[in-house]
């Protein structure tokens, strides 16, 4: 991956439909999500024309679809699908995983296998939609062989357009999308990097607190046009979290074109911008070996 010739790393996009066709989450869950960001109409892409999507920008973008049977009952996409059809983009794409923590030890033999086997860089996780609280030790094996891996943990936080307006909101309970019962996690495996993914509505101080209180907390900004987000979320990126916070759209229900076109006309400092855009990820994931020294 040519990091230095890149516009930007975009760290949170979907695979929403696999090789069969098979979708990643039940028609009802997905077209509710769809409802919620205003992306009636929109037809989940391909791996390969996310890849295309992402190389004519000039940007990379780190792909992951969502493991969770366990609540819902519906088959996931193969991890090793997803990673394969990276594979054939290394240019522009960077494939993590998602596990189900209640897949336990056969869930931590897989994590091992997918990094070592299959160039698996990071994993996924939405408590919510997999029914577990992040701080439930029902996980703790898992979060520790990712740590042993030394590859990030991405945790989807606040509010989810995924169940809204569904009858009881598709079984998913927000109360696990909490970022402060992330904190357990960072306190309980120091050297585990994470992602606290999105603004984080309705707990968006809980979030910035964190972050800043534990070294390998980031926040990415996926999921909200960058016009709605709060004030405090842009003064902390500016300042004391200008070194771990991250550029995500959450493709294919929001675009990194609006995503970037809204970013342009916030109140972000010029030189923190580079550092949101690319620098803050290439270094979190391992890039800025491969082609960046900026």
């Amino acid at each position: 991956m040519d990091v230095a010739g890149l516009t930007a790393i975009d760290v949170h996009t979907h695979a929403e439909v696999g090789r069969d066709g098979h979708r990643s989450l039940s028609d009802e869950l997905l077209d509710a999500s769809a409802a919620y960001f205003k992306a009636h109409g929109h037809r989940a892409p391909t791996i390969d024309e996310t890849a295309a999507h992402y190389r004519e920008r000039r940007m990379a973008a780190v792909v992951f679809t969502v493991d969770a049977e366990y609540l819902t009952g519906h088959p996931r996409i193969g991890n090793e699908e997803v990673a394969e059809g990276c594979a054939a983009h290394p240019d522009v794409l960077i494939p993590f995983a998602s596990i189900d923590p209640h897949r336990g030890r056969a869930g931590v033999r897989e994590a091992h296998r997918l990094v070592t086997g299959h160039g698996v860089r990071g994993f996924k996780f939405h408590p919510g939609l997999q029914g577990f609280a992040p701080d439930d030790r029902l996980a703790y094996p898992l979060y520790e062989a990712i740590e042993e891996l030394g590859v990030p943990a991405l945790f989807h936080t606040g509010q989810t357009g995924i169940g809204a307006g569904v009858r009881g909101g598709g079984g998913i309970r927000l109360k696990y999308s909490n970022p402060l019962l992330v904190d357990d996690v960072a306190a309980d495996f120091p050297g585990l990097r994470i992602i606290l993914a999105h603004p984080s509505f309705p707990w968006q101080d809980e979030a910035l607190a964190v972050a800043v209180h534990k070294e390998h907390v980031y926040i990415d900004l996926s999921g909200w046009s960058p016009k709605y987000f709060p004030p405090q979320l842009i003064r902390y990126a500016n300042t004391l979290l200008k070194d771990k916070v991250l550029f995500g759209s959450d493709y294919p229900v929001l675009t990194p074109d609006r995503w970037l076109a809204d970013f342009a006309t916030i109140d972000i400092r010029p030189e923190v911008r580079p550092r949101i855009l690319k620098h803050n990820a290439a270094r979190l994931l391992g890039l800025d070996n491969e082609g960046d020294h900026t």
